[in-house]
């Protein structure tokens, strides 16, 4: 008895020692985040005219860029999830993404979206999937990870034609970049979710949701009948289950767009401020040092150092810094090493970027944490597929 007290007390201890470790580090955070606020604010005040030319290239580059780009494409997604499209993809791609990602097949309804439509389009529709209970929450991070990538658009109009003027490097950048996609959804489909308990519970009820959607035998009997006649009566029963008129679904998804693209151009314009302010007051010079020395001491080309700075933050100024990257003696840098640093950029995507992935996964449980490293390794595996690729591509 009394050696059953002593492991309860132990079990216990180790218990509340972890929570009180759990509440102590979110208490930092939150205190960091606090602090930097603050900076940011001070710095403001006394640049006001820094801020106001950043604020006003950010809010530039979101109206002329991002929301042409992203509205249409967030509309769609809207009216496709209303017209039941994903309980169609969900039947008809389900045995190519589970043995491959481990992901149910909805998440090839979001992987064909994003990699059409860019960030932050994949964790839009991850987020709505996980609010309508047909992925876990292991499934979704997984999912958001591998989704969260530039838009085609960008990739060859803005970066390859308009930052570095050469269209001959778009197969390079491209396949490292949705390549490095794939394989970062290899790479995780190994990962170990994990759930607590009360993330046990709410797998029951996505299982249940799951087989009305993929089950063959889920409101009618299919046997004999083909997946594609599935997919189409999965589809027909996620319309009726909505039930709302085409000028209604229109409507709301014109409107929730609306919403989202403004919380989009306040990040875009509140992160070109903040790199700006960071840049002019100096505060980012020891970042940079480290970075080059990072950079020198794998053997890259150090003189980029500042591509990774200002991609640290923000993808467009990020890549536009690749682009113009020199090298010692002010000669510009490698074609293989700018484009290298472009990829990783692209990949890393940029914490402005990752502010619009958290905001729109915050209801669901998501957890930043396993996003961030994937994001790491997905931009470690752009610079790598970039240097494997590039002695294939151009020999000459």
């Amino acid at each position: 008895m009394e050696g059953m007290c002593v492991v309860s007390y132990f079990i216990l201890s180790r218990k509340g020692s972890a929570g009180f470790l759990r509440r102590l580090t979110r208490l930092a955070a939150a205190a960091g985040a606090g602090a930097c606020l603050l900076l940011i604010g001070l710095l403001a005040l006394l640049m006001p005219g820094v801020a106001l030319e950043a604020s006003l290239k950010g809010l530039s580059v979101w109206w002329e860029v991002l929301f042409p780009a992203l509205f249409p494409f967030f509309v769609l997604s809207e009216v496709l999830l209303g017209f039941g499209i994903v309980h169609l993809a969900a039947t008809l791609l389900d045995p190519l993404m589970r043995p491959l990602f481990r992901i149910p097949g909805a998440g090839g309804f979001v992987l064909a979206l994003s990699f059409g439509a860019g960030y932050p389009i994949g964790a839009r529709l991850t987020s709505q999937l996980m609010e309508q209970k047909l992925l876990s929450r292991g499934e979704g991070e997984r999912l958001v990870a591998m989704t969260t990538t530039s838009d085609p658009i960008f990739l060859i109009g803005a970066v390859s034609l308009g930052f570095f003027g050469r269209l001959d490097i778009v197969p390079v950048l491209a396949t490292a970049h949705y390549g490095g996609a794939m394989l970062l959804g290899l790479l995780l489909r190994w990962r170990k979710d994990g759930p607590d308990a009360e993330h046990a519970r709410a797998a029951a009820s996505i299982a249940v949701k799951r087989a009305a959607v993929s089950s063959p035998g889920s409101g009618m009997d299919f046997v004999g009948m083909g997946r594609i006649k599935r997919a189409l009566k999965a589809m027909h029963d996620a319309r009726i289950a909505d039930g709302r008129p085409f000028g209604i679904v229109l409507n709301q998804a014109v409107k929730s767009s609306l919403a989202l693209m403004i919380v989009v151009g306040g990040l875009v314009v509140c992160f070109s401020a903040t790199l700006q302010l960071l840049l002019h007051s100096g505060l980012l010079l020891p970042f940079k040092h480290a970075i080059a020395l990072l950079l020198q001491a794998f053997g890259f080309e150090p003189g980029l150092a500042n591509a990774y700075v200002q991609g640290t933050f923000e993808v467009t100024l990020g890549n536009a810094s690749a682009a113009a990257g020199t090298g010692q003696g002010g000669i510009p840098a490698a074609l293989i090493d700018r484009v290298a640093a472009a990829a990783f950029v692209l990949s890393w995507a940029g914490l402005s970027v990752h502010a619009q992935v958290a905001g729109l996964m915050g209801r669901t449980g998501w957890r930043y944490g396993p996003f961030l490293r994937a994001r790491l390794l997905h931009a470690g595996l752009s610079v790598a597929l970039v240097y494997l690729l590039w002695p294939w591509l151009y020999a000459a």
